[in-house]
């Protein structure tokens, strides 16, 4: 975080109620960071509700919302045995109005925002040609932003960043859940994640597929896949992704921690 931004978390601590959190447990791979945020997660959720329900309308209207039923029916099942596993890393979880779908798109991506509402784009299964394992990578990778609030995190430092004023604003009983929309919509489509958030998700993601019964090796395979397809061509969400070679050793490191929760997962 910017020096602005810390002095502003400090000058507002009381009125905007800045807390440094916890937003999930370590699990075998050990993600500890210590997150600090200045929008209350009930806020966050209620803005991904309104922009998530834009998405959805968007492409209903365009016929692109699970215009393949088949395609619909395979991500929403290796889904939901990913969300099973997320009480792992925070039991509250498992409360969450999960929601899956799919749009029809020539763009390689997927999203996850705040509270479980998934998405995930036809190219990236058609152009990618993933398996299931190389699929619930992905997924498990977005559900992991989720998870960590990293969208939180970044609304944040947003609202920090536009100093005092705008902060003011957000301390008062009633949020702006219209701006908050907003945000979660610019977070999830304009901003790319920090490179720490997309370590961190690729962690938390090895772990739930790992116990959803998915082999983790299909993490390596998956992100040479995209490196393959995005090479002269680097999307705008994958810029602030880790280096290819970077990425692959730390996903390689971590399989002996998370080898044993696949071997011990229901074989499906």
């Amino acid at each position: 975080m910017k020096i602005p931004a810390l002095l502003a978390c400090s000058a507002l601590l009381l009125l905007a109620g800045c807390e440094t959190v916890s937003t999930t447990a370590p699990g075998n791979v050990g993600v500890d960071r210590k997150q600090v945020m200045l929008v209350s997660e009930e806020e966050v959720e209620q803005g991904a509700v309104q922009a998530y329900a834009a998405e959805l309308d968007k492409a209903k209207q365009q016929g692109q919302l699970n215009a393949d039923p088949t395609q619909s029916e395979r991500v929403r099942a290796i889904s939901g045995r990913l969300i099973k596993q997320t009480p792992v890393f925070r039991p509250d979880a498992a409360k969450w109005n999960w929601t899956v779908n799919v749009q029809k798109s020539d763009q390689v991506n997927a999203y996850c925002m705040p509270g479980g509402k998934i998405m995930v784009y036809s190219a990236l299964i058609e152009k990618l040609k993933l398996s299931d394992a190389e699929l619930a990578t992905v997924i498990g990778h977005e559900m992991a932003h989720a998870l960590r609030e990293h969208s939180r995190e970044a609304a944040s430092r947003m609202r920090a960043e536009q100093g005092l004023g705008a902060l003011a604003q957000i301390a008062g009983v009633s949020a702006d859940v219209v701006g908050l929309a907003g945000t979660v919509t610019q977070v999830t489509f304009d901003l790319p994640h920090s490179r720490v958030q997309e370590s961190e998700a690729d962690r938390i993601g090895l772990e739930l597929m790992a116990r959803a019964g998915y082999d983790p090796h299909a993490a390596l395979t998956l992100w040479q896949k995209m490196a393959q397809a995005s090479q002269g061509n680097t999307p705008a969400w994958l810029s602030t992704h880790p280096s290819d070679e970077s990425r692959l050793a730390t996903l390689q490191s971590l399989l002996p921690r998370v080898l044993p929760l696949y071997q011990a997962a229901p074989k499906h």
